[in-house]
């Protein structure tokens, strides 16, 4: 089994024996991870699609091929391990594809994926062709998707599928809020009318009781007992994550909960160049939270953009990679923490790796990308 650590796609894993394989996305391609066993070191074994900006991957589990989405390059396909890749985006007029889902009931297969602008798109053969899911556009709040960043656009940031109803989908805007279809795209329910704010970053199910939820936000981190159809705002649980994103729970044991997030929101990171992350664990499901930092840096600039969970046997992994290309994994449950890589290129959303490296900009304290000044364009609001 191989397991992919990326901002977006597929984050939690169980099988019978530990990954012996890791891709990881970057802003600089796919790295291929690979160790003989959980007590040996990774090493980097290869790299693919050198030059792209990669935000998910996913792993179709009936026919392996590996899918890549990615910031100005829309969907790559590799059936052959990552040795060649093709683009597979017929279907979809745009570049920027945040998010990857799958999918599959009685051998029909079906891949998702989410772009900027906003829109949802499903394939049932390995992404050669895309059909869109139109109805998402007819919610009530369509019109308003917005992000601080010019165009402005707002994305489709996360995908989830439930585990034993496929047609019930929940998918989160960025900023836009949270949505749920039970049949499959004909109708779809907004759901954020409680939480106050449109910033949903990713919903996280529990596969044994699906109507339970996560939902860490841009102004907050909430859970539901319900489905979505209400939400509690359980942030000063973990008061430490100002900023939550990443967050994974153990498939085999749904009690254990894994989270990281940055101590101010992104508004900040242009002047104080600084996330300082931090990582929390909950233990019995979500009531109690503790920061699980041992073996991590006090302080951090970079931020934890991916996060990874592999169960098996009674045991489990997380990995959290960063910005600046490193690694942290744990093996004792978030007990203590290891430097498993680094050197990578950054994991990062969008233009989060720019913001928080200052040598990328000039001496006014203006971080530039390609020539674009990053303070102007990117201001929050």
């Amino acid at each position: 089994m191989a397991i992919c650590l990326s901002h977006s796609g597929k984050t939690i894993y169980a099988a019978n024996s530990p990954a012996k394989e890791m891709l990881v996305g970057t802003v600089n391609g796919v790295l291929f991870l690979r160790r003989e066993s959980i007590d040996r070191p990774w090493d980097i074994t290869k790299g693919s699609l050198e030059g792209k900006h990669v935000v998910a991957l996913l792993i179709e589990p009936e026919s392996g091929t590996i899918f890549a989405s990615m910031h100005n390059g829309g969907i790559m396909a590799s059936d052959d391990g990552g040795k060649t890749w093709k683009s597979r985006c017929a279907g979809i007029p745009y570049e920027n594809v945040y998010c990857l889902a799958s999918s599959s009931v009685g051998g029909r297969h079906t891949i998702y994926c989410g772009t900027e602008p906003a829109h949802l798109y499903f394939s049932t053969d390995l992404g050669r062709t895309w059909e869109e899911i139109q109805s998402l556009l007819n919610v009530p709040s369509a019109k308003n998707w917005t992000f601080p960043v010019p165009p402005h656009l707002g994305h489709l940031k996360d995908i989830s599928i439930h585990p034993t109803d496929p047609k019930t989908i929940y998918v989160c805007v960025e900023q836009g809020g949270v949505f749920r279809t039970n049949d499959g795209g004909k109708t779809w329910k907004e759901l954020h009318a409680s939480l106050k704010n449109d910033d949903c970053h990713r919903l996280v199910m529990l596969r044994s009781q699906p109507s339970k939820m996560f939902l860490p936000t841009g102004y907050g981190f909430y859970w539901s007992t319900n489905g979505g159809d209400s939400w509690e705002n359980i942030g000063q649980r973990v008061s430490r994550l100002i900023y939550p994103d990443p967050l994974v729970i153990n498939p085999n044991n749904e009690r254990l909960v894994f989270m990281s997030g940055a101590s101010a929101s992104p508004h900040s990171w242009l002047v104080s160049h600084s996330a300082d992350p931090k990582i929390a664990c909950s233990r019995d499901g979500g009531l109690t939270w503790q920061v699980v930092d041992r073996g991590i840096p006090d302080h951090l600039n970079a931020s934890f953009e991916a996060m990874s969970l592999e169960a098996w046997d009674g045991r489990c992994a997380v990995y959290a990679g960063n910005t600046d290309g490193d690694i942290y994994g744990t093996f004792d449950e978030g007990e203590t923490w290891n430097k498993v890589a680094e050197g990578l290129p950054p994991i990062s959303k969008t233009i989060h790796h720019a913001i928080l490296r200052p040598e990328a900009g000039n001496q006014d304290d203006r971080v530039t990308v390609g020539g674009i000044s990053l303070v102007s364009r990117y201001q929050y609001e």
